[in-house]
Parts: C-alpha cells; structure tokens; sequence
C-alpha cells in the first residue's frame, strides 16, 4: 500500500478563526464537495504564510459561502486572511498507485472554485464533469 494524494484545496483563503469551538475547519460545502471531502475526514492544513502544518477534520459549511475557518486550538496557528492548502490522502495499493489521480481544487480570493480537476476531468462547481 501507498499513500496518496487524494485531493487538494489550493489557496484558499483564512475567513474566519474560532479559538472557542472545539476544534475542526469549517469548509464550504461547495469545495468539500469538489474536493471529494467528507464530513469528519482528516484533512492536513498547510499555511503558505507562516509555514504552519496541522492535522484536523473538515466539517461542512454553507455552500458557495467561500467559508474556511479554523476553528479550535489550530486557530492558534493561522491569521484571518492566511493563504492555506488543504489536503486528504487514502491508502492504495501498489497496482493502484501507478494511475491514481487526486482531485485538484483551485480557488480566487473569495474561494470560489475556478478550476477543479481529477486526472483529465474538470468538473463544474457542483462536482459535474464538464467537457
């Protein structure tokens, strides 16, 4: 078995930090859908500001809101406003491992989704594939 990247968030932007919740980052249902993200998956967050990395779950925000808020004590580790990317891995086995392809999620300044991409697919913003 190997692990792989199996999806990723890239440059989403910090909305919100929660240091009374107790613990998670919120995400916009939106982007955990195109991500392939579930509800409780681990997720690891890496902040391009300031060089962070932290392990937690993803729990679901208001679709198309652009919400990403870490909440908990990983609020500690990130600013409203940080750059951050957001990945899960799974298992898979060696066969497997030569042609897995991880969902690319790719945001603006509001997180809106202006790209998604698994392998040679793009999908819409509800997860639809598009030609």
């Amino acid at each position: 078995m190997r692990i792989m990247l199996k999806s990723k968030i890239h440059r989403a932007r910090v909305t919100d930090v929660c240091i009374d919740y107790e613990g998670s980052i919120t995400i916009d249902k939106a982007l955990m859908t195109a991500a392939d993200i579930l509800p409780y998956e681990q997720v690891h967050v890496l902040d391009v500001n300031n060089g962070a990395r932290f392990t937690t779950y993803a729990i679901e925000g208001k679709a198309c809101s652009g919400e990403i808020c870490v909440n908990g004590a990983a609020a500690r580790l990130v600013s409203k406003g940080d750059i951050v990317i957001i990945l899960t891995y799974s298992d898979v086995t060696e066969e497997a491992a030569r042609d897995h392809t991880p969902r690319l999620v790719y945001v603006d300044a509001r997180n809106a989704i202006i790209e998604s991409r698994h392998g040679h697919l793009a999908f819409s913003q509800q997860g639809i594939p598009v030609d």
